[in-house]
């Protein structure tokens, strides 16, 4: 699967804002896959997961930043995401369908956040870019 170039225009133009919004989408995201699936919370056993919490800013913000370093590298998201990839598989021992349920959860807290900016194509444009993000957090496992 690969985005095409509209999707990257989309991609791109929607980073610059999200980006500015980094620690607050990605703490909001986190707080819905927790209040979503709360069987995610396994993974976090020394974090304070109350909404709001600074462990969950501070995630939150590694999350979207993350994301910022899969956009910077739009056409080797794999080579940006190779070490995050090892870590969750190797060492953190990450089910790789959590990928999966926080792009969801990132998908729902973009588009909140920037309903205007949601349209269709950026909704098709978002999807598709998590997918290839979960996808490549999960290449380690294969």
């Amino acid at each position: 699967m690969s985005l095409t170039k509209a999707e990257r225009t989309v991609i791109l133009s929607m980073w610059d804002k999200i980006s500015t919004q980094a620690e607050a989408i990605g703490t909001q995201a986190l707080e819905r896959l927790f209040a979503s699936y709360p069987q995610t919370k396994t993974y976090f056993p020394h974090f304070d997961l109350h909404p709001g919490s600074a462990h969950l800013r501070v995630h939150g913000a590694k999350v979207v930043a993350a994301l910022g370093e899969a956009v910077k590298s739009i056409d080797n998201i794999g080579g940006a995401l190779a070490k995050l990839s090892e870590l969750h598989a190797y060492i953190l021992r990450v089910d790789p369908v959590n990928f999966k349920l926080l792009s969801h959860c990132l998908l729902v807290t973009v588009a909140s956040h920037f309903p205007a900016d949601f349209t269709a194509d950026a909704h098709t444009a978002w999807d598709k870019f998590l997918s290839i993000v979960s996808c490549v957090l999960t290449e380690k496992y294969r």
